[in-house]
């Protein structure tokens, strides 16, 4: 009778069950990809299960040496095996896969939970790979997989290797902190396309407009008041897609100011939220208006985000950042703001992330942070205004200016509210 008070031979007979689960689980799997004849797969759900409970008692019997040259037997036989093997399928994944099913027996004995949970993945992984050949050779474009991996080079490559600490001028530049906005304003961009993927066509201008909006709301302005010349039966769908990319640079710019400074998001929450508000209204009456108008709206796909974009941010940002440290360092307080409301015609979330950073290293008060921010906002909508009025025409400006007239005053009704 087994004695389940001594505590090593618990966690002994919890192994050996952790272990079974484990090449039971991926042996059912396996089994029902090992087809039949002699040009079936050398392992099955005997052998999965096998292999798990010799990596587990080789730990028990003789530690890492022992489990190191039980791999290397399995490793020799998989590879006699492969060789033999008449299958006309080239891969390797059942003989990936066996191997690493000895090596979570070896890891259940000593991390049993996280041994099972690798497991889990695995067994996801090899059941769904009809999904994920699927998904990788027809779902996903030769642009999007490009992008991905810039995606990850910009994030596990050039991240770490960024220092962390103030450099420059009045020390004014944090390159990890930069980058860091650069990675989130690929990933925000990447969340629209995907977006548009998920809702196709039938989304429209609305989704279109809303999801540009992360790369450049002012930019989708220009272009939706291109279309809406071109197509006035578009009128009503053109700018609700332009009012929307609004609302996601107001969802954007509370992204990056909590990145950046969760002090400066608080003080300025309520006016953002406020505009943002507006603008969502605004922008669902004249989806809706685009919806009777035309029931599909042929959306062009292109990159996931745009990564020129992306590093011009960086530079505005660094330029900003060493502007607006000088003019506080000769004007004080109004000099934020001056350099705000210039950085503002051309782009609101560098000035907005550079007075988030002072006031993030103590440099101004979080409150203080909130007039330069609002003052960008305000100079930017006046590019949009423009913008709109000299792609779209008088009837496109007509409907789009008083939506962005009601989002700035929304944003400064807020901030008179709290102040």
């Amino acid at each position: 009778m087994i004695d389940f008070s001594n505590p090593s031979l618990t966690r002994e007979v919890v192994a050996i069950a952790v272990a079974l689960g484990i090449g039971l689980l991926i042996g059912l799997e396996r089994e029902r990809r090992k087809g039949e004849g002699p040009g079936r797969s050398p392992a099955g759900l005997r052998t999965f299960t096998a292999a798990s409970l010799a990596g587990a008692i080789s730990v028990m019997i003789g530690g890492k040496g022992l489990l190191a040259v039980v791999t290397a037997g399995i490793m020799v036989l998989t590879a006699i095996a492969y060789l033999r093997s008449r299958s006309d399928d080239p891969g390797l994944t059942s003989e990936t896969a066996l191997i690493l099913t000895v090596l979570l027996g070896g890891l259940a004995t000593q991390r049993a939970v996280l041994a099972a949970g690798v497991a889990v993945i695995l067994a996801i992984l090899l059941a769904a790979r009809a999904a994920l050949h699927d998904f990788v050779r027809s779902v996903l474009s030769d642009r999007e997989v490009k992008d991905g991996l810039i995606f990850a080079a910009a994030t596990l490559v050039v991240l770490p290797l960024l220092p962390d600490q103030p450099m420059g001028p009045y020390g004014a530049l944090n390159p990890r902190a930069i980058w860091i906005i650069v990675i989130l304003v690929m990933a925000i961009g990447a969340a629209g396309h995907v977006s548009i993927r998920l809702l196709g066509a039938r989304g429209g201008l609305a989704i279109s407009g809303f999801a540009s909006g992360f790369v450049s709301s002012t930019a989708t302005i220009g272009a939706m008041g291109t279309r809406a010349r071109k197509a006035p039966e578009l009128l009503g769908a053109a700018t609700a897609g332009a009012t929307l990319s609004t609302v996601a640079t107001i969802v954007q710019l509370l992204a990056v100011l909590a990145a950046t400074s969760l002090s400066t998001l608080q003080s300025l929450l309520v006016p953002l939220l406020c505009a943002g508000a507006a603008a969502a209204i605004y922008g669902a009456i004249f989806t809706i208006k685009g919806m009777r108008e035309t029931g599909a709206a042929e959306v062009q796909l292109g990159h996931a985000f745009s990564l020129a974009s992306a590093l011009l941010l960086a530079l505005t940002l660094s330029g900003v950042l060493l502007l607006s440290a000088a003019l506080r360092e000769a004007f004080g307080e109004i000099g934020l703001v001056v350099s705000a409301a210039v950085a503002g015609l051309a782009d609101t979330h560098s000035p907005a992330v550079a007075a988030a950073t002072l006031a993030a290293s103590g440099k101004i008060n979080p409150a203080d942070a909130a007039a330069p921010v609002l003052a960008a906002l305000s100079t930017n909508t006046l590019s949009k205004i423009v913008v709109g009025w000299v792609s779209g025409g008088r009837s496109f400006a007509l409907r789009l200016i008083p939506g962005l007239i009601i989002v700035i005053a929304a944003a400064w009704t807020g901030s008179f509210l709290i102040s």
